[in-house]
């Protein structure tokens, strides 16, 4: 069975139908390029597991999307899967940020915040996020100014 998505389809994750949702199984979709559609999700998270909807808030209006938005998976795991194989990709060339939708961020216990300096022109915020995941749970994903002249 293929589901395709149509214009609206992701209103039941927010509003009235949000008590039909499974928020433990949607992910949380960051810092989209203006250019990234529901649909464009849709094929991507796809990939990782069964969709059952996507949702990107838009502007009222000027009608864009408002730089994120929520991704519905089958199951919790599908979500948590989605999560690691596709957090900080690039979509026209910019780093998606993927993470639990209901993620409480007040019961997080950060442990340090990390400064690295010096870091060669080639280093992106993918590369440092693969380096240091393998140490342990990163809980921001980091941020590495593209535009620091050094």
């Amino acid at each position: 069975m293929t589901t395709r998505i149509a214009p609206g389809v992701g209103a039941n994750l927010l509003g009235q139908h949000s008590a039909e949702r499974n928020q433990d199984a949607t992910a949380y979709v960051g810092n989209l390029d203006p250019q990234v559609t529901e649909e464009l999700l849709w094929e991507l998270f796809v990939q990782a597991g069964p969709v059952v909807n996507v949702y990107v808030p838009k502007d009222r209006v000027t009608n864009q999307h408002q730089g994120y938005g929520f991704v519905e998976f089958r199951s919790e795991e599908d979500a948590d899967y989605a999560i690691k194989v596709l957090n900080m990709i690039k979509l026209y060339g910019k780093p998606i940020r993927v993470n639990k939708a209901s993620q409480d961020k007040k019961s997080l216990d950060v442990g340090a915040n990390l400064f690295i300096g010096n870091l060669d022109p080639d280093v992106d915020e993918k590369l440092l996020y693969d380096t240091f995941s393998a140490f342990g749970v990163i809980v921001t994903n980091p941020k590495y100014p593209a535009s620091v002249i050094c």
